[in-house]
């Protein structure tokens, strides 16, 4: 057996105050009450859900200048520290299910007089407990080691030691997690990290920067391969200089036309399977900010793992950085969509209520899927069940940890591996041009991988979110959806041929309807007036309860068949922001000023009863189709898809861009073209 380091007590890179309770918390824990004393009566659920978002900080913070290095922190005289945080916490339970170890060690480097280290363990229900403790002597220094056993987390459950200082400053110097591996887990994995870039020269050039400068990571780091897909490129950045320099020979930028997120992993997983000198390929978006530590606890979980293993980061805010996306996300069967599991919550602010006074964290969540902003893959998972499907954007991770799942490679949403990007709650990717990705990538993963006949509920809940749309006003996102539909039923063998047009086609398409018109000022709408002034004064900016929305559903589609108010035709009769704008809003208007959800332009939406009868023809019938022939399509897309995931289609796909002479500029006229 050979001691092998696990995790480290880590710190802050940049010292940022934002994002220091991820690594220390001088916050007392105070645990949300358990949904079993809270029973099953209604308003008592909603009461506590409630209560369970609310903060437990009191306002105490650390200082950045108690951060002495990477990995020493001082703690005040009298003061208590916990280190039980999102990067220092040891995530037990994942440990325990999905490694073969056993067993680990924590040993705590501590100086000053009269200081204490406290170890605590917690169970999958939030509860916590003392394990051990220990103190330095007189001469104000020692180091402190506690066999901890993984055995009681099979549920769930974390590690972690809080520091107490006496009656001088007491400096945590170093903290490691260790643990004895076979003598072939010894050496630690390579790894190949794979960046699809597109027009954020200095955003990418960064983050390249940021790993290559590191010297903890260096060792772990194959090749640094940046498919470069846009026209601002990478290397003009005046970033690029210090990137280029801090990995030499070890980065590749490589130029290709614009196939997407799908396309752009797809060239790295291939290169790396092609190369064949590293053991993980990891996915990771350009636009992110990393915490280095995370890849390397990410190798080292999946070096240790029972099985090949696909090890995600998590997701923080890049505008709130201490705030969580997800915990873990899975694709819910019956109606085939992605989604944080049911006891989770997504968007949680560990500023606001720590990891110590949040009872849902401590439970070990387990994943389907991994988004591609921060995802390891083993090569040999990769060798066994190919490459990415040529999907461009959208479903391309979730549809391969599906694809990995059934193939028996389990994915870890792993706790203490990280990146801070910007949330997909802050995008319009369900109106703009993504809206044709989201529902043609939504089938094919469905065609592929759901379980129940005809999709479970995917038939029916596309239907109603099109009837929506049209309600909306959103004739762009609707005929959009159309297309998408359209294009699944055409079968898996255009997949590869549309990857590099099929993006210009919906760009120029969708340009020709009014509410995908965007204007930055909204002096350039006509001023709001109407016929008829609101019901009883009511503001749109109510909550209508369940009641009234089904009432609204059923009387909505009607409605549309009228003509629209005349006054309509020239002047919007409101203006809705963007966080107001649902389909039970709009349904009730017959024109309107819509803001965007990233708060850059507005849209004016206006009804036309005789695109509505059309498009509403047509979405049933599309329906319809699904419904006679999803056995037979599912089988082309499942007897398909070896062929359309194997290295060597994907050779075909990317051969404008590898053959000698003219690939750069076959890479420009490519990505300019599909930029739309």
């Amino acid at each position: 057996m050979i001691t092998r380091l696990l995790q480290r007590q880590i710190l802050p890179l940049d010292r940022d105050f934002d994002v220091l309770p991820l690594y220390v918390d001088p916050e007392e824990a105070r645990l949300d009450a358990d949904k079993y004393q809270v029973g099953g009566n209604r308003a008592a659920k909603a009461l506590n859900q409630a209560a369970i978002r609310q903060t437990t900080s009191t306002g105490r913070s650390v200082r950045p200048d108690q951060i002495e290095s990477r990995t020493a922190m001082r703690v005040d005289a009298g003061e208590r520290l916990s280190f039980g945080t999102y990067f220092n916490a040891f995530p037990a339970s994942y440990w325990r299910r999905w490694t073969v170890v056993k067993d680990v060690t924590l040993t705590v480097r501590l100086r000053g007089a009269g200081a204490s280290v406290i170890v605590y363990k917690s169970m999958a229900n939030g509860r916590s407990q003392r394990v051990e403790s220990a103190s330095t002597d007189e001469l104000g220094s020692g180091e402190f080691s506690f066999e901890l056993s993984l055995k009681p987390f099979v549920d769930g459950g974390w590690y972690w030691y809080d520091v107490v200082a006496g009656d001088e400053d007491a400096v945590v110097e170093s903290a490691e997690w260790t643990a004895e591996v076979p003598e072939d887990r010894a050496a630690h994995g390579t790894v190949d990290v794979a960046i699809t870039t597109m027009n954020r020269p200095d955003f990418c050039a960064r983050l390249i920067a940021q790993l290559g400068e590191d010297p903890d990571v260096a060792p772990y780091l194959d090749t640094v391969l940046v498919m470069e897909q846009g026209t601002d490129l990478v290397v003009d950045s005046p970033e690029f200089p210090r990137a280029e320099k801090s990995l030499g020979d070890r980065l590749r930028v490589i130029r290709q036309g614009n196939l997407g997120g799908s396309g752009g992993y797809a060239r790295g997983q291939l290169e790396s399977v092609r190369k064949g000198t590293a053991t993980y390929a990891l996915m990771m978006d350009d636009d992110v900010v990393c915490e280095p530590e995370g890849l390397i606890r990410a190798v080292t979980f999946g070096d240790l793992a029972r099985r090949p293993t696909i090890v995600g980061g998590h997701m923080f805010s890049l505008f709130s950085r201490a705030r969580l996306h997800s915990f873990g996300e899975i694709v819910q069967p019956w109606r085939f969509w992605w989604m944080s599991p049911l006891d989770t919550y997504p968007d949680w602010d560990l500023g606001a209520r720590n990891l110590r006074s949040s009872r849902w964290l401590h439970k070990r969540v387990d994943a389907d899927f991994n988004g591609w902003f921060m995802c390891l893959i083993p090569r040999r998972v990769l060798d066994e069940i190919g490459l990415s499907l040529p999907l461009f954007i959208k479903w391309d991770d979730s549809e391969f940890g599906l694809r990995a799942k059934a193939a028996g490679f389990p994915t870890v949403t792993f706790p203490g591996a990280a990146v801070w990007h910007v949330p997909w709650t802050d995008k319009n990717d369900a109106l703009d041009w993504q809206a044709y990705f989201h529902l043609r990538n939504r089938f094919v993963a469905a065609l592929l991988h759901s379980t129940y006949p005809r999709g479970g509920r995917m038939i029916r809940e596309s239907l109603n979110h099109q009837i929506a749309h049209l309600v909306s006003m959103q004739y762009s996102t609707a005929e959009l959806r159309v297309m998408a539909l359209e294009d699944v039923l055409a079968g898996p063998e255009r997949l590869h041929e549309m990857l590099p047009t099929r993006l210009a086609e919906v760009n120029r398409f969708r340009k020709q309807f009014e509410d995908a018109q965007l204007h930055d000022d909204l002096d350039d709408f006509p001023p709001v007036r109407r016929t008829k002034p609101p019901k009883k004064g009511k503001d749109i900016a109510e909550v209508p309860g369940r009641l009234s929305q089904l009432i609204t559903a059923g009387t909505a589609p009607l409605r549309q068949l009228l003509p629209p108010r005349e006054l309509s035709r020239k002047h919007p009769e409101a203006e809705i922001r963007a966080m107001d704008a649902k389909w039970y809003r709009l349904a009730g208007f017959d024109s309107a000023v819509v803001s965007m959800n990233d708060g850059t332009s507005a849209a004016f939406y206006r009804r036309d009863h005789r695109q509505f009868r059309d498009l509403l023809k047509r979405t049933l019938e599309l329906h319809e189709r699904f419904r006679r022939e999803w056995p037979e399509l599912a089988q082309r897309y499942r007897e398909a898809l070896p062929e359309i995931t194997s290295p060597e289609t994907w050779e075909r796909t990317f051969a404008p861009w590898t053959e000698p002479d003219g690939a750069d500029s076959e890479a420009s006229e490519a990505s300019e073209g599909s930029r739309g």
